[in-house]
């Protein structure tokens, strides 16, 4: 009987699809009978919680900061306890915006351009928006460094922009990015080898919060996309190049932006969501990967020292 300790749920602002990820996933799981299941929301008391239940496998279901960001894989490699998804570094730089797009660009990986913005400098408003013109040109997109689920991301103008960026004085540094407008394709890579890919087409401006989690926003979800080989091709070795480069383990979702036969790679999550809504199960699927099967594999990846 094999001890699996769930983490879900935690401090990010994402606490919630967490919950409903490792809901989902308990779902699956409770149909193996060789698996002894408990969730646990990680607080003060997590190491002793941990010494107390010694699992076999952590399956590692948080998302955003202090789950997806190297840290609670810290804890897990100091108790050494086996863990599903990357590892310490991968997952600290996929997470941080400006460190893992320095490292497409290195190694020829095409993403959007963009400056880092910190609130501690002083900015002149009408020079600072020069300065974005003539660099990125608007619109462009804002983000934080180190959140996921498209959590505080803005499409700005120059009418609203300074506006916008006054919502995310709390992050002290943030991404500003030309948007790339076209479609929306995600690709997803479980233990170094392609899943397969699916597009988006979001009835709200862009793949929100709301789009990704609230089944009223009706986002439209195109499988098998309807790209020519060749491109379909390029744009998951894209994704499996991005996944080695950053030494991710487990599964990974690859986000990108296809415009004027161009892929854009924004970004590589490390813990994508497993509910109902999400994507890398359904592409799973769709590619003849049952849910309960794709939870199999990515515990079967579970280790330390990665």
């Amino acid at each position: 009987m094999k001890k699996i300790l769930i983490l879900a749920g935690g401090y990010s602002k994402e606490r919630e699809i967490s919950l409903k990820t490792a809901y989902s996933v308990v779902v699956e799981l409770s149909k193996f009978k060789n698996y002894k299941i408990k969730i646990f929301e990680p607080d003060g008391n997590f190491v002793f919680s941990l010494r107390k239940f010694k699992p076999d496998i952590v399956l590692n279901l948080l998302h955003g900061r202090y789950g997806e960001d190297g840290y609670i894989q810290t804890i897990l490699e100091t108790e050494k306890v086996k863990y599903t998804h990357s590892g310490v570094l991968s997952s600290s730089i996929a997470i941080d915006k400006d460190i893992s797009k320095k490292l497409f660009i290195k190694n020829n990986i095409l993403t959007p351009k963009y400056i880092n913005f910190s609130y501690k400098n002083f900015f002149n408003k009408k020079n600072f928006i020069n300065k974005i013109k003539k660099i990125l040109g608007f619109p462009v997109v804002i983000k934080p460094l180190n959140e996921g689920s498209s959590v505080n991301v803005f499409i700005c103008s120059k009418k609203n922009f300074l506006k916008n960026i006054k919502k995310l004085r709390e992050y002290n540094e943030i991404l500003i990015e030309k948007y790339i407008p076209g479609r929306e394709i995600q690709v997803a890579i479980l233990n170094e080898k392609i899943i397969g890919a699916i597009e988006l087409k979001p009835k709200r401006k862009f793949y929100d919060y709301e789009a990704k989690y609230n089944p009223k926003a009706n986002t439209e979800h195109i499988i098998p996309v309807e790209i020519n080989k060749k491109q379909y091709e390029y744009v998951t070795n894209i994704a499996l190049k991005a996944h080695k480069l950053l030494k991710c383990r487990g599964v990974t979702r690859s986000d990108f932006r296809f415009f004027k036969n161009k892929f854009y790679l924004l970004e590589i999550n490390t813990q994508p969501g497993m509910t109902s809504l999400s994507l890398v199960p359904e592409i799973a699927k769709f590619n003849n990967i049952s849910f309960k099967n794709l939870i199999k594999k990515i515990l079967e990846d579970a280790s330390i020292n990665k």
